[in-house]
């Protein structure tokens, strides 16, 4: 009897992989790029100016305090605040098709008031209604899940190329050529 749970168990493990699914790479490879692009939007609108108080409020043996301050924009609280919000604008993208290549990402079709009013050609564009970005925020929503502390982490490190580093480093979402050579 006992053989039988052991390879019961090992027959379980193997199709439990197999339901697993695999995630869509243009869905996940978008919504990690639409997020380090609307945080790097958001973090652009801040005064750099504005600064921050950070670490402990400790007193030093000598009675003093020492204190640290960041720029508001690059601080963990505000990028958290940010990450909060981010995926509530997945509604301003919808999935295109590049005309050449015929490749398909999702991208912002929605001008920021900073573009001055500069609209992308809509032909491109496929909108599947509620559905299409409903899909991309639900994607968003998981990556912010899965790495939170790494996006705060590369954003507070004012890094280089931070969409290349999160999404095809951290989070492995573009793997593809396509997405390497392409939008990052």
């Amino acid at each position: 009897m006992a053989p039988w749970i052991g390879l019961i168990l090992v027959a379980m493990a193997v199709f439990s992989k197999r339901a697993e699914g695999k995630r869509d790479e243009v869905l996940y490879c978008s919504a990690c790029i639409a997020i380090a692009d609307e945080l790097n939007y958001s973090i652009g609108q801040i005064d750099p100016k504005k600064t921050v108080n950070v670490g402990g409020f400790r007193l030093n043996p000598d009675g003093s305090m020492t204190e640290k301050t960041v720029p508001l924009a690059r601080s963990e609280t505000h990028l958290s605040e940010l990450l909060d919000g981010v995926c509530n604008n997945m509604s301003d993208y919808a999935l295109y098709e590049d005309p050449d290549t015929k490749e398909q990402s999702y991208k912002r079709f929605a001008p920021r008031s900073s573009d001055g009013g500069n609209f992308p050609d809509f032909k491109n564009f496929k909108f599947a209604g509620p559905e299409g970005s409903d899909s991309l925020k639900f994607a968003c929503e998981t990556i912010v899940e899965e790495l939170e502390e790494d996006i705060i982490s590369l954003f507070t490190r004012e890094e280089e190329h931070v969409a290349l580093k999160l999404c095809s480093e951290v989070s492995g979402h573009c793997k593809s050529s396509v997405f390497q050579h392409g939008e990052l």
